[in-house]
């Protein structure tokens, strides 16, 4: 009688879940911090994000990062853009140091081969929505030169929480802006979690999930969501109020994240941890997301 052979079981790869880890002592080492807590992707830094100054990356630098990106295997990487940039200012000497601060942040990705780079689009600092999303559209079209020919880089517009004057709150204004640029750059979008609750997308539930997805789903398109931060709030729903807490002691609660790492239409997308406590909590937090996969 003919044996058939057995094939070994081949275990499903891991869910890409992360964290936002330091670059202290070289960028390489957010990548080292990243294995070290468990993640299978992380989200970096590649500047001091709090100062308009670049720093030039060597070779050896380089070289480090790609040889580290190898040995621990992390897919996915992200950066996030500094704070500081806002694309869609009405003052134009801040336009103009947000454009080629961007520039540089473009030229860092390119160069360390990185996958996403998060941004958030800006803020309208007296005057009106519409003004400051046209500027962002103009910003991001002056870039295409980056993308000929065409790289693996794409960036991606945070939600927002809508504090102050910041625009991306609503997904009807990331689609104003995906719309317009998406034939001449790499563009797309993370969802923050706890940015879109504040804003007032209740993703408490199961079918809180499901609502929100379909409201995305309708106006952006679920093609154009490629990551998402994972962050519990300590404010309430509506609140427009960015304020993060670690997964499940805050607003949100955890069965949300529990439909969220079950959803059909999520499990794929990289997850990245922004939450507080980060060296404490962070591996207990990609354990417990792993173990609700």
């Amino acid at each position: 009688m003919e044996q058939i052979e057995t094939l070994p079981k081949i275990d499903p790869p891991l869910p890409l879940i992360g964290a936002h880890t330091s670059t202290q002592g070289g960028l390489h080492n957010a990548l080292l911090n990243g294995a070290a807590i468990g993640a299978t992707t992380i989200q970096l830094f590649t500047n001091n994000q709090r100062q308009w100054e670049s720093t030039k990356l060597h070779q050896a630098q380089l070289d480090k990062w790609h040889h580290t990106l190898e040995v621990t295997a992390i897919k996915k990487v992200m950066s996030h853009a500094s704070y500081l940039i806002n694309l869609g200012s009405n003052k134009a000497d801040l336009l103009s140091k947000s454009r080629e601060a961007f520039l540089k942040e473009i030229e860092r990705c390119l160069a360390l081969e990185i996958s996403y780079l998060n941004f958030h689009p800006g803020a309208a600092t007296g005057d009106s929505t519409l003004a400051c999303l046209d500027r962002i559209v103009q910003s991001l079209l002056t870039i295409e030169p980056f993308f000929q020919p065409q790289t693996t880089l794409r960036l991606l517009i945070e939600t927002t929480a809508g504090q102050g004057s910041t625009v991306g709150n609503s997904f009807e204004e990331l689609a104003y802006i995906i719309d317009r640029v998406k034939t001449v750059v790499p563009i797309g979008v993370c969802i923050d979690t706890c940015h879109i609750f504040a804003a007032g997308y209740d993703i408490r539930t199961v079918d809180g999930w499901a609502n929100t997805l379909a409201k995305f789903e309708s106006i952006v398109g679920l093609n154009h969501l490629y990551a998402l931060h994972v962050n519990d709030s300590i404010a309430p729903l509506g609140s427009r109020k960015d304020r993060h807490a670690n997964l499940g002691n805050g607003e949100i609660g955890m069965e949300s994240f529990k439909a969220m790492m079950r959803h059909p239409k999520l499990q794929t997308i990289p997850k990245y941890l922004e939450t507080p406590n980060g060296a404490t909590m962070w591996t207990k937090e990609i354990e417990l997301l792993r173990s609700i996969y």
